[in-house]
C-alpha cells in the first residue's frame, strides 16, 4: 500500500499527538491544514488511494445491510416504541464480517463480459480495507433514510391506507417515494462546491463518524490493547459487541413479549388507581411521567435516538427544556388557566377532539373527492386539542423563528466569513489538504446530478398531472415545492456545515401550502415532502459527501453507492408498508387494538393530525380567525425575540460564559419528538444520556472511549432482531401471552378529562366529574 500525504509531505501523526492536560499538538506548520482545531484533531491528512473500493465484498455486504435496515426500520416504525436502526450498527458489525469474507473469499482473477468492459477483478482483492467499510456504511445510511429510519414519503401511503381508509396505487406510491429523495440529490449536486469542497464548511456531525471509523481500524493492529486496562484484562471490543449484542437480543422477549408493561413503569398508576389527577402525572405514555422509567430500550431510543451518542451539552439543553415544558408549563395550563378548554380533554394526547371531548370524526368530513365536506365540518364544529398539543405546536412557531434569530445573532458574522471564505477557496483554487488529496480522485461530472434532477423533475410533473387524483398537487404546487427548496437548501446547508443546527422548516411548508391549497391533505403532504423533505434529504447527502471527503472515497463511488442505496431502500421501505398495511388487522387505529398491541403507529398518527389541521380543515380554521388558536402564532415573535435578548444579555456581560450557553431553539425544540414520543421516552433517555455522557465519560473516560459507541450499536442491532424473530415465530402464529404484565401501562384513567359534566358514554373508564 503505498500512503500519500498532501504534496508527499511528511504531517506527522494523521489525528494530533497527545500532549500532557490532555490537548493536542497541532501541526501549525502546515500551510494547507485545514483552518478547523476539531478537524485537524480528528480527520487524518494522509490517503492510501491504492485501497480498492468498488470490490464484490463493498457491495455484497452495503446492498445488504442497506435491505435489512431499511426492512427493520420501516417494520419498527408502526410499532408503539419505533426503534431506528441507525448505521452506527452496520459500522461496527460489518467490520467482521469484511475480515471474514477477505479471509474466505478466493484471491483468483475473473475477467468481466465485454459488455461491461473486459476488464479483470477479484472477488477478494485483499484485506478488508476502511473505505470499503465506509461505502458499506453509505449504503446502510440509505437504508436507515440517513438517520430518520424510513422514507418520510411512505407515511402519505400510511396515512391513506389506514387512516382515511383510501387506496393509492403502487406505482404512485414508489414514484412519489423515489422522486423526493432524489430531487433531495440534484439540489445535493448544485451545492457540492459550497458546501463540501471548502474548509470552512467543516460538517461537525460527521466527525463522530470518521473517529468510529479510525478507531475500528487503526487500533487494529494491537496498540489499543496494549493501552488498555492493565495486563491486558479489557475485553475486546469486538467481544464486547458480541456480549451486548445477545444481552439485548435475549432480554427484549421480555418487554417485547412476556412483559410489555416493563415498556412504561408506571408505578404511580399502580399506587393510585382510582386517581384521574395522579394517573395524569404518572403515565409516562399518556401523561407527564412523574416517576415513570422504562427497562425496554426501544422506548429509549425509538425517538431521540440512542442518548449514548448524544453529547452531553445538548443533553443538558433537552433536560431544561423538557423540564419546562412538561412540569411548568403544560400543568399550568391544564390545571391553572384551563387554556382553551384543555379539561375537557386528556392532559397528554395528539388526537382531535370535538367540542363535547369525544374524539374528532375525520372521515365524516371527507368527500368522495378526497376534500372537505364544509356542511360535515359544520355540523360537527371546529377542531379542538389538549392543551400539551397545542402548546407543542406553538413551540414548533417559537423554534423556527428562534432558530433563525440565533443563527443570524450568534453565528451571522461567522457564517457570512466562512461563506466567503469558501467562495475565495473555490475561485482562488487555494484548498486545504483534504480538498487537495481528493483531487487526485476523478470527481462526479455535474451532468450526473443535473440529468438526475431534471429526470426526477420531470418524473414528478408526470405523477402531479397523470395520476393527480392521487396525489391532489396540481403542477404548479410542485414548482413552488421545488423552488422552496431550491431556495433554502443552501443556507440551510450552511448553518448545518458550520453550526450543526439544522432549522426544521416542516411546519413552515405546511402553514404556507395550507393557506395557498385548503381543504386537500394529500396535496398538503405532497407539497411538503417535495419543498421541506428533499431540501432535508439534500442536506443529508452533502453531510455524506462530507464524510466522503474525509474518508478520501473517489466521488464517483459515492455517487452510485448513494444512488443506488437510495433507490432500493425505498422500495423495501414500501414493500413493507404494504405487505403491513395489508396483514396486520387495525393497524394504526389504536380504539380497535388490543391493549397490548404494538401496531399503533404513533409516527403516522401525527402526521395524519398534520394533515388534518394544515390541509383537511386548513390553517384558517385552527390557528386563524375561524380558528381556536389564532394567539398561537404569537409563538412566532416570542421565540423572534427571545434570541435577541439573550444576545443582549451576553454583549452587557461578556464576561458571564454560562449566558452564552443558553441555546433557545436547542432549548424551545427540546420536546420538538413530542409527539409522538411520550414523557417515559424523554424520562429515560435523558437519565442513560446524563449518565453515560457526564458521569462515565467523566470519571470512567477510557471505558467511554473504548466501548460507548459499540454499546450503543449492539444494543441497537439486538432488540431489531428479537423484534423481527417474535413477529415472525409468535405473533404472526397468534401465540400471545395474556396476564397482567401484557394488560399496557395500568393507566386507564390517565386519559380521562376532568371539566365538569363531560360525559364520554357507557363504554368510557372515565368519571363525570360534578
Amino acid at each position: 500500500m503505498v500512503e500519500i500525504v498532501a504534496d508527499d509531505v511528511e504531517r506527522g501523526p494523521g489525528i494530533g499527538t497527545m500532549i500532557p492536560g490532555g490537548g493536542r499538538a497541532e501541526d501549525d506548520d502546515d500551510d494547507d491544514a485545514s483552518p478547523i482545531e476539531e478537524v485537524r484533531m480528528t480527520v487524518p491528512a494522509t490517503d492510501d488511494p491504492t485501497l480498492p473500493v468498488w470490490t464484490f465484498r463493498m457491495w455484497t455486504l452495503g446492498l445488504l445491510s442497506c435491505v435489512l435496515l431499511s426492512f427493520l426500520n420501516q417494520f419498527f416504525s408502526y410499532r408503539t416504541e419505533p426503534i431506528i436502526v441507525t448505521q452506527i450498527t452496520v459500522q461496527v458489525a460489518s467490520l467482521p464480517l469484511g475480515h471474514l469474507l477477505a479471509r474466505v473469499l478466493p484471491a483468483r482473477r475473473f475477467r468481466a463480459p465485454a459488455l461491461l468492459g473486459g476488464g479483470e477483478f477479484s472477488l477478494n482483492p485483499g484485506p478488508f480495507n476502511v473505505k470499503e467499510h465506509v461505502l458499506i456504511s453509505i449504503f446502510a445510511s440509505a437504508g436507515c433514510a440517513f438517520g430518520s429510519g424510513s422514507a418520510y414519503a411512505v407515511m402519505i401511503v400510511d396515512i391513506i391506507r389506514a387512516f382515511y381508509r383510501r387506496s393509492i396505487s403502487f406505482l404512485a406510491a414508489w414514484l412519489l417515494i423515489t422522486t423526493t429523495q432524489v430531487l433531495g440529490y440534484g439540489w445535493a449536486g448544485l451545492m457540492r462546491r459550497y458546501v463540501v469542497e471548502p474548509a470552512h464548511m467543516w460538517w461537525p456531525g460527521t466527525l463522530a463518524q470518521v473517529s468510529l471509523f479510525w478507531a475500528l481500524h487503526e487500533k487494529e493492529a494491537g496498540d489499543d490493547d496494549q493501552q488498555a486496562a492493565p495486563e491486558g484484562r479489557t475485553m475486546s471490543r469486538a467481544k464486547f459487541f458480541l456480549v451486548a449484542l445477545a444481552g439485548s437480543f435475549l432480554w427484549y422477549a421480555v418487554p417485547g413479549y412476556l412483559a410489555p408493561t416493563l415498556t412504561s413503569v408506571s408505578w404511580v398508576c399502580w399506587v393510585f388507581s382510582k386517581s384521574v389527577m395522579a394517573q395524569q402525572l404518572g403515565s409516562g405514555m399518556r401523561g407527564l411521567g412523574l416517576g415513570a422509567f422504562t427497562l425496554d430500550w426501544t422506548a429509549v431510543s425509538s425517538f431521540l435516538f440512542s442518548p449514548l451518542v448524544s453529547p452531553f451539552f445538548a443533553t443538558a439543553n433537552i433536560l431544561a427544556g423538557f423540564l419546562l415544558f412538561m412540569y411548568v408549563a403544560v400543568p399550568a395550563a391544564y390545571w391553572g388557566l384551563d387554556l382553551y378548554g384543555a379539561r375537557r380533554f386528556p392532559i397528554f394526547s395528539s388526537h382531535l377532539f370535538a367540542f363535547n371531548g369525544e374524539g374528532y370524526d375525520i372521515n365524516a368530513i371527507v368527500n368522495d373527492r378526497f376534500e372537505i365536506d364544509m356542511d360535515a365540518y359544520q355540523r360537527q364544529g371546529r377542531i379542538h386539542m389538549s392543551a400539551f398539543f397545542a402548546l407543542s405546536y406553538g413551540l414548533s412557531f417559537a423554534a423556527i423563528a428562534a432558530t433563525v434569530t440565533h443563527v443570524a445573532l450568534f453565528h451571522g458574522k461567522e457564517i457570512y466569513r466562512r461563506f466567503r471564505a469558501s467562495r475565495r477557496e473555490a475561485d482562488d483554487d487555494t484548498p486545504d489538504v483534504h480538498t487537495r488529496l481528493m483531487r487526485r480522485y476523478e470527481d462526479a461530472p455535474g451532468w450526473w446530478f443535473h440529468a438526475l434532477l431534471a429526470l426526477s423533475a420531470a418524473v414528478s410533473l408526470v405523477l402531479c398531472t397523470v395520476l393527480r387524483k392521487e396525489v391532489q398537487l396540481p403542477w404548479w404546487g410542485l414548482l413552488f415545492a421545488c423552488a422552496m427548496a431550491l431556495a433554502f437548501t443552501l443556507p440551510v446547508s450552511v448553518i448545518t456545515a458550520t453550526t450543526n443546527q439544522t432549522p426544521g422548516l416542516n411546519v413552515l411548508s405546511e402553514y404556507v401550502i395550507g393557506l395557498i391549497l385548503p381543504g386537500k391533505p394529500i396535496a398538503n403532504v405532497c407539497f411538503k415532502v417535495y419543498g421541506y423533505m428533499s431540501m432535508s434529504q439534500a442536506v443529508s447527502f452533502l453531510a455524506d459527501f462530507k464524510l466522503g471527503h474525509y474518508m478520501k472515497i473517489p466521488p464517483k463511488s459515492m455517487f452510485l453507492v448513494q444512488l443506488v442505496g437510495t433507490v432500493v431502500a425505498g422500495t423495501v421501505n414500501l414493500g413493507v408498508a404494504y405487505w403491513l398495511l395489508g396483514s396486520v388487522p387495525n393497524i394504526c387505529q389504536d380504539a380497535l387494538l388490543p391493549a397490548d398491541s404494538p401496531w399503533t403507529c404513533p409516527s403516522d398518527r401525527v402526521f395524519f393530525d398534520a394533515s388534518v389541521i394544515w390541509g383537511l380543515v386548513g390553517p384558517r380554521r385552527i390557528f386563524g380567525p375561524l380558528g381556536n388558536y389564532g394567539a398561537l402564532n404569537w409563538f412566532f415573535l416570542a421565540g423572534a425575540a427571545g434570541p435577541a435578548a439573550v444576545y443582549a444579555l451576553h454583549r452587557a456581560f461578556p464576561a458571564r460564559r454560562w449566558i452564552r450557553m443558553v441555546n433557545l431553539p436547542v432549548l424551545i425544540g427540546a420536546t420538538a419528538s413530542m409527539p409522538p414520543a411520550t414523557a417515559v421516552n424523554y424520562n429515560s433517555w435523558l437519565l442513560i444520556g446524563v449518565a453515560f455522557n457526564f458521569f462515565v465519560f467523566r470519571y470512567r473516560k477510557r471505558w467511554w472511549e473504548r466501548y460507548n459507541y459499540i454499546l450503543s450499536a449492539a444494543l441497537d442491532a439486538g432488540v431489531a432482531f428479537m423484534g423481527v424473530l417474535l413477529y415472525f415465530a409468535l405473533s404472526m402464529e397468534n401465540r400471545n401471552v395474556s396476564w397482567w404484565g401484557t394488560a399496557g401501562e395500568h393507566c386507564p384513567l390517565a386519559s380521562c378529562p376532568t371539566a365538569r359534566g363531560v360525559d364520554l358514554g357507557p363504554d368510557s373508564v372515565c368519571p363525570v366529574v360534578l
